[in-house]
Formats: structure tokens, sequence, C-alpha cells
């Protein structure tokens, strides 16, 4: 697995490749990888980067993880949207079983994450990884749609706009339920933090 620096594969490109994986083409998978192996990449350092400093993954860790995981399921993805949408569900779930493991060996505290959107921004305080994954889950249990969009955008990397396409909901709806969201995980947040 080969990163393409040449250009960007056309949308029409991946879309042609993920039918042909989900319909049973093997060698499909093979050839898609590459082609958005860079993209990937980005998807990764995003996660990272809200991660602690020091984290023992490296963004081309995460993305070999994510592929070996992407492999065996079976592509049913119409787009590429959808396509990364997985990959990020993928790279979470990767995270926070790493986070579990570093947890239960240390008997400590697990990885740190900001809910910041820029990184560079205040230096608020960061939740606990495991804190926001179990957030998630109650807000999964709530509202599935504000869930998906937050892992869509903290864990994805994705715009306001890619989120919103992936669930299929327009950009105004996307944006109150992420403001939504966000207001609920923070109140959440500060409640298992205690």
């Amino acid at each position: 697995m080969t990163p393409v620096a040449d250009a960007l594969p056309s949308p029409g490109e991946v879309t042609r490749l993920l039918r042909a994986w989900g319909e049973g083409d093997a060698s499909a998978r093979d050839h898609l990888i590459p082609l958005i192996y860079d993209e990937l990449r980005r998807q990764a350092r995003s996660h990272l980067r809200r991660e602690r400093p020091g984290h023992t993954l490296r963004p081309t860790d995460l993305v070999h993880e994510t592929y070996l995981r992407l492999r065996a399921q079976n592509s049913g993805w119409d787009n590429r949207q959808q396509l990364f949408a997985v990959t990020s569900g993928l790279m979470r779930r990767i995270l926070v079983d790493h986070a579990r493991r570093r947890a239960s060996a240390k008997r400590g505290r697990g990885l740190r994450v900001t809910l910041v959107e820029a990184p560079a921004a205040a230096k608020a305080a960061e939740p606990d990884l495991l804190d926001l994954d179990t957030a998630l889950d109650e807000l999964a249990a709530l509202d599935e749609r504000q869930a998906r969009l937050v892992e869509l955008r903290f864990f994805g990397g994705l715009s306001i706009e890619e989120a919103a396409d992936a669930v299929g909901v327009s950009l105004a709806t996307a944006n109150r339920d992420w403001a939504t969201a966000k207001s609920w995980l923070y109140r959440r947040l500060k409640q298992l933090d205690r």
C-alpha cells in the first residue's frame, strides 16, 4: 500500500471501484486503497492531532489498522463520503480500543482529546477519550444523527458541508444538530470528569 501523490482520483473512479468491490471484486478494493491513501492519512492526522502529545500510534499505523479492518468488510457504499464516514468510524474504534488497552495497562486515565475545532485554539480542558466515547454512545441513544455528525466532524475531520452530505441532511439541519450536540457533549463530559 503506497500513497499516490500524482493527483486526486476522480470521484467517479472511486465510486466505480466502490461499486465493483460491493459486487465482490476484491481487486477493486486493492486498487481503491492506493487511490485514497492520502485522504486516509489526512483523516488519521486529524484524529491524532486531538490526542495527547507522545501518542504511540502514528498516522501510518492508524491508516494500516483501518485498512485491515476495512478489508474485512464488504463495501456497500455508494460514494466517497460514505466510505470516509466508515473509515472515520473505524479510526475512532481503533483509538478507543488503544486507549482502553493503555488505561487497563496503566490503571490510570485514558488518552486525552479536545473538542476544540481548531487545535491551535484556546487551551480548553480536554476530555478523556474514553469519556468522550461513552458520551457519544449516550448521545447516539438519544439522537443517532447528532452522534453521527459529531463523529464525522470530530473524528473524521469532515467539514460541516461534507458531514451534512454524508448524513443526508441539509446544511441548516447539520448546523443545528452540530450546535446542539456540542452543547450536550460539553455538559455530559463535565459530569463524567467529576
